[in-house]
């Protein structure tokens, strides 16, 4: 009983209804005959939404971007870390109410950061990132992490970057060592390409995941096979991440 209501319950998903409308499109045109050079089309477009929209085809674009941060870490003895970076994922501004609210990534990164900085003890916490926001999310995400425990003083912003490449680029303007130990904070989908940007400018950069696209399997069977807008979206973030790795590739030669 519990398993027909998952499964009832994602068949009112968007993404499932705008498939079963696509198929009956399909289904009419294939059995009326009409329309025969836009059928194989037709039928082109639904096999790609499927395909995009389900939970395993999510997995399996998402690990080939995390799995190198998909693994176990030996406890052993804590290390020191001089700086955690936190790189912002996007705010929102509501005119109505005069208030910039931080986007769910920006969200997940800055509390994951704020973890990591207390747990090796960091001398400072970076908040990166302008945003499109009244204010920028490094202003943002640096009164939240005030609000979550870390001192004032112990918290540096850097409000001009609008991409990873500036990230990398004005945090190296902020330390002249660069032999300092730094704590990358970003989503995993994106750590890759971050990584790479970072240690260009400093020798000591431990990746520090925030959030992953990547889950295993669990729950109803059979839902991960209906077509979700949640596995279309994680899909989307996917693709740009790629289409960055690429242009990043393409700048750098």
């Amino acid at each position: 009983m519990e398993q027909t209501y998952h499964i009832l319950r994602s068949c009112i998903d968007p993404i499932f209804i705008i498939f079963v409308f696509l198929l009956i499109s399909f289904l009419i045109c294939l059995i009326s005959g009409k329309i025969k050079g836009g059928v194989l089309f037709l039928f082109l477009t639904i096999v790609l939404l499927y395909g995009f929209s389900i939970e395993p085809t999510s997995n399996y674009l998402s690990y080939g971007l995390e799995k190198d941060y998909i693994k176990n870490r030996s406890v052993g003895e804590k290390m020191k870390l001089d700086v955690i970076v936190a790189l912002s994922g996007g705010s929102y501004y509501i005119r109505a109410l005069d208030k910039t609210f931080p986007g769910e990534t920006t969200m997940a990164r800055l509390i994951h950061a704020v973890r990591m900085y207390k747990e090796y003890n960091a001398k400072y916490l970076v908040c990166s990132g302008k945003g499109d926001g009244k204010i920028s999310d490094a202003a943002l995400m640096a009164q939240m992490a005030e609000a979550f425990g870390v001192p004032k003083e112990r918290i540096r912003i850097e409000t001009k970057s609008e991409n990873t490449y500036e990230n990398a680029e004005r945090f190296n303007k902020m330390f002249v060592d660069k032999d300092i130990k730094i704590g990358l904070v970003t989503s995993a989908y994106h750590m890759k390409r971050s990584e790479t940007k970072f240690r260009k400018f400093f020798n000591n950069v431990i990746p520090l995941p925030a959030d992953y696209l990547y889950a295993s399997p669990a729950g109803t069977p059979a839902v991960r096979y209906i077509p979700q807008s949640q596995w279309l979206y994680n899909n989307t973030l996917v693709f740009r991440e790629y289409v960055g790795q690429l242009w990043y590739g393409i700048k750098d030669i």
